[in-house]
């Protein structure tokens, strides 16, 4: 297509680019620009069909983003987004909408299950590797939701009220991190930050993300964000989505009184051509290389790295009759789940697959070549007697439980972190009778187990992993792979152990008081013991840390090296977590922050050396007063473990900037 110039467009084929043709394509200003297709994500592709807005296609559905970020593997990520790409060109899509970078502020929030981390720094990470997997292959990406939209509760009205430091610390890191990988797209979030919508913030678009950032895409707003079609523009929003019918006529009245210039037009309008010229020569490029079989195997694949073992009192897994664990060789499998798991939260990020999962107990027993009995537990009358019967006489229990989509979704948020009373019941009960008992929890975020955990041996938190969970989770259950996979939240005791009990809004603001303690932040500042912490994750193998040294590089500069000894007789995985604390700051700082990672597969009575690089943002904090980033001189504490509460190695650097960058007296 040959190259448009905005300047030979009319005012009113420039005005009607700024708005979309219907719910899914830009316009094309009467045939003088490609038209750009959009697509639901980010944990597959859900494309609508024009012609039926409420049916969607099907397509692999991968294991949701925050399975994804359990496995602390970004090569996972680069292929995780390369793969949805493949089948964005396989339908015609041009731009995914994702990946969401939003921090998990409370874990009730019902998207979390889209959501990569409580942590800013891993977020980023993550967004940035599956932006640049996605573009990999001619698909543009869209960051999303710019910004604080933490909640889904009245999202679209309530108001983030979040102090400088707080949002460019916490919420602001993952979307700065993740431009460095150049999305093609940034879209908005419903809510108002301090006071303004996002789609009329210009001190975030345009200063901060445009300027600050130095993001030179198109950003879009979320579908129907935009209140007002004319402060959208003028806060440099280029694209409102989907079509609405009195947007062009507004913003032509403005151009006409005087309160939008035509230069302004002009430069949104630019932003939509550049985005339909990108994905024109991106479109010419485009290649799949990939089967349907190979992205099932990709799914697969990536929730075998991102189920996270919890407990596994006396070796209870795996599966499969070895002396070790008694001799097992006698299961059974109660719950529909074993034949319909939940694979995924509700809303706009729900993919529809066409795939016919085999169920977990036929797994068991092909893997196990043990003797393996099922009972579809129906809840209103159940024959407890035949349960209790086959719980005692298996060598172990196998309950699947869990939140559907239902629970979990978009456009609202939980009220519990807990089961249904009946499946916390059922636990309870049926662990009454069991030899041993494992539980597979499906959901999006943390869950309170409080209430039963002392009663079960095992603990599997599979959260919602895709269209090949049963796959891989007989396989890690039957040991035919090992679990390897960490959590990136924090999960409470209960919900009274979070902030403010996760209730921080009264229907008009939601006060972000917390500041800069959110995840395990908080939880650090507070003392407060969890369930399990941030980076918490077993395996069948079991790992010693050692010989912590710690090597300049540069002026700010670091290698975190150490040994890390796998001191079992079986093969695994294990994440390494580097974390940083300023210990004399003048600035309040949290007590340790997460500023590298390693994963690292170590054979039996292997010992690896593992380096971490630390550059000068480990160590700096967003200092209000000069509106950037700050890294103070003094002395660094350095903890390195296997998660956020088992940080077993401990040194020390002095960080020594030339003295004209430093503002304090230390």
């Amino acid at each position: 297509m040959k190259k448009t110039e905005v300047k030979k467009l009319t005012l009113e084929e420039k005005i009607s680019l700024l708005t979309g043709a219907d719910n899914w394509q830009t316009e094309s200003a009467d045939g003088k620009v490609r038209q750009v297709f959009l697509s639901d994500g980010p944990s597959g592709l859900r494309m609508h069909d024009l012609k039926n807005n409420y049916a969607t296609i099907k397509a692999t559905a991968l294991p949701t983003c925050h399975v994804l970020s359990y496995t602390w593997d970004t090569d996972l990520a680069f292929e995780y987004g390369a793969t949805i790409a493949d089948e964005c060109i396989i339908h015609g899509a041009d731009v995914l909408l994702g990946p969401g970078v939003n921090i998990k502020r409370t874990p009730l929030c019902g998207r979390n299950f889209e959501y990569l981390s409580e942590d800013p720094y891993l977020a980023g990470v993550f967004g940035a590797a599956y932006v640049e997997g996605v573009q990999s292959k001619g698909v543009g990406a869209c960051v999303k939701h710019y910004c604080a939209n933490n909640s889904e509760a009245d999202r679209c009205h309530q108001s983030s009220e979040v102090d400088e430091r707080t949002l460019h610390e916490i919420y602001l890191k993952p979307f700065e991190m993740t431009m460095k990988a150049k999305p093609w797209t940034v879209m908005c979030s419903y809510n108002p930050i301090n006071g303004i919508y996002a789609s009329e913030n210009r001190k975030l678009l345009n200063d901060v993300l445009r300027g600050e950032f130095g993001f030179d895409g198109l950003i879009m707003s979320d579908w129907g964000a935009v209140h007002n079609p004319v402060r959208a523009v003028q806060a440099t929003l280029d694209l409102c989505m989907p079509h609405r019918d009195d947007s062009a006529g507004l913003i032509s009245e403005a151009v006409k009184s005087g309160k939008i210039g035509e230069a302004e037009i002009d430069e949104r309008a630019q932003k939509v051509i550049d985005l339909a010229e990108k994905a024109e020569r991106a479109a010419v490029k485009r290649k799949v290389t990939t089967t349907a079989e190979e992205r099932h195997e990709t799914a697969v694949k990536i929730a075998k790295e991102g189920i996270v073992l919890l407990k596994n009192e006396g070796n209870v897994l795996p599966l499969g009759g070895n002396a070790e664990n008694g001799g097992q060789n006698k299961y059974f499998v109660l719950g529909e789940l074993s034949e319909k798991p939940f694979i995924s939260g509700g809303g706009s990020g729900e993919v529809q697959t066409a795939f016919v999962q085999k169920a977990l107990h036929e797994h068991i027993a092909e893997k196990t070549g043990s003797e393996t009995k099922y009972r579809n537990f129906c809840g209103w009358e159940p024959n407890w007697r035949d349960i209790y019967g086959d719980a005692y006489e298996a060598d172990v229990t196998i309950l699947p439980v869990g939140h559907d989509s239902s629970v979990e979704s978009e456009a609202h948020d939980r009220s519990s972190l807990r089961l249904t009373p009946e499946q916390e019941d059922m636990i309870l009960r049926v662990a009454g009778y069991a030899k041993k008992t494992v539980v597979i929890v499906y959901a999006g975020s943390a869950v309170d187990m409080s209430r039963w955990i002392g009663a079960v041996d095992g603990v599997v938190f599979s959260g919602y992993a895709g269209e090949g969970v049963n796959e891989a989770l007989s396989d890690l259950l039957c040991g035919k792979a090992n679990f390897g996979g960490k959590l990136t939240e924090t999960f409470p005791l209960s919900l009274d152990d979070t902030y403010k009990g996760g209730r921080t809004s009264d229907g008009m603001t939601d006060l972000y008081d917390d500041g800069i303690f959110v995840g395990y932040r908080y939880y650090d500042k507070e003392k407060k013991e969890v369930l399990f912490p941030f980076g918490f994750g077993l395996s069948y193998a079991k790992f010693e840390y050692g010989d912590l040294r710690i090597e300049k590089t540069g002026e700010s500069d670091y290698d975190i090296v150490y040994n890390v000894t796998n001191v079992s007789e079986v093969a695994g995985k294990e994440i390494s977590q580097v974390y940083v604390k300023d210990v004399l700051a003048t600035a309040r700082r949290p007590e340790k922050e997460l500023k590298g990672f390693s994963k690292d597969l170590i054979a039996p009575h292997e010992t690896k050396t593992v380096r971490v690089h630390l550059d000068i943002s480990a160590f700096a904090y967003y200092n209000v007063s000069l509106g950037k980033w700050y890294a103070e001189n003094g002395v660094f504490e350095i903890f390195v473990g296997g998660s956020s509460r088992n940080l077993p190695l401990k040194g020390k650097l002095y960080l020594e900037l030339p003295e004209d960058t430093q503002y304090s007296v230390r």
